[in-house]
């Protein structure tokens, strides 16, 4: 029996090809994925916690690939890996490198210039690299740990909440979430500021 997934307002489906990815082969269902990647997220916030890193350290692709596989390595071969194939929201899967060399220069320069408040630069940057979708699946949760870490280590702040509940299956928190991304993609922040420290 092959891998069922279902997928929720705004999460983006993973063909085939990237199914074939999946390390624990007795999962089958949404749910077993979802413990299971839980898991293993878990354990890459505790990496991010029990180590000390600087601004030029984690806005570098280097560190945006090493977080995503410490987050799936469990789960999926492709852990860390840039998507090979193009999604229903995202860039050319071929101008992914590029557009993450071009915001993570952007960010360094906004930390480096105090260009905007510091949640600000966080969220912006979560909102940026979400919009990029440089991985196969996870991106939102890799894109909020992201800006976690950016808050907690380089401006020494705890992490955002996020709205304190689980953004990955329906219901109206994700709703809520969805809402506030599509107003950053409009070009306001304030809702996807909000609910990140909501």
């Amino acid at each position: 029996m092959g891998l069922e997934l279902e997928y929720g307002h705004g999460q983006t489906p993973i063909n085939e090809e990237e199914k074939e990815g999946l390390l624990l082969k007795h999962i089958s269902t949404q749910e077993e994925l979802n413990e299971a990647e839980q898991l293993n997220i878990e354990e890459a916030i505790e990496w991010t916690l029990s180590n000390r890193f600087n601004a030029k350290e984690i806005l570098s692709e280097a560190f945006v690939r090493e977080l995503h596989k410490r987050m799936y390595r469990h789960v999926w071969q492709w852990a860390g890996a840039f998507r090979h194939s193009d999604k229903s929201i995202g860039v050319d899967w071929k101008q992914v490198l590029v557009k993450l060399r071009g915001l993570v220069d952007d960010c360094l320069f906004w930390v480096d210039n105090q260009s905007f408040p510091e949640d600000e630069i966080a969220v912006t940057f979560k909102h940026r690299i979400v919009s990029i979708h440089c991985f196969p699946n996870g991106n939102g949760r890799h894109s909020r740990l992201m800006a976690d870490v950016i808050r907690s280590h380089v401006f020494r702040e705890p992490p955002f909440t996020w709205g304190g509940r689980d953004l990955t299956g329906k219901g109206p928190n994700r709703t809520e979430y969805i809402s506030a991304l599509k107003e950053a993609d409009r070009g306001s922040m304030v809702k996807l500021l909000e609910f990140a420290k909501g």
